[in-house]
């Protein structure tokens, strides 16, 4: 499988949103959660934009019988990862640490969230440390 090199639209977000909560779906499912009073037009959309996404290498599909089953075959993690660094190296040179620090000073985390992200930040320093002494 080859790893996605290309972006997503925010309509093709929105499927693989469905397909990340779901696991797998069908075209005929994907329409309904995303346009529920929809008719034909939107499930063709759907067959259309999931077929690029195919292409593109985010979605992958499985026949049962006559029926396609989708599923994502690039995680939301990596996805933000990548849509991040992107974001980095528009507006920041690459540098992370402005993005992140905008992130956490523009919406306050939760004891949770900062107790996860003070553990990840000692781990990197650790990993650093290790790096240096060899």
């Amino acid at each position: 499988m080859r790893r996605p090199t290309e972006d997503v639209t925010d309509t093709e977000l929105a499927m693989l949103q469905v397909l990340w909560e779901q696991g797998e779906a069908t075209r005929r499912q994907v329409a309904d959660v995303l346009y529920p009073d929809g008719g034909e037009a939107h499930y063709a959309t759907v067959q259309n934009l999931l077929g690029r996404l195919e292409r593109k290498g985010f979605v992958r599909h499985e026949r049962r019988g006559v029926v396609l089953v989708f599923s994502a075959s690039v995680g939301r993690d990596e996805l933000i990862r990548r849509r991040l660094q992107t974001l980095a190296d528009k507006l920041c040179g690459g540098a992370v640490a402005p993005l992140v620090m905008n992130l956490v000073r523009s919406k306050p985390l939760s004891a949770a969230e900062i107790d996860e992200l003070s553990g990840l930040l000692r781990a990197q320093r650790r990993a650093k440390r290790s790096g240096e002494t060899r």
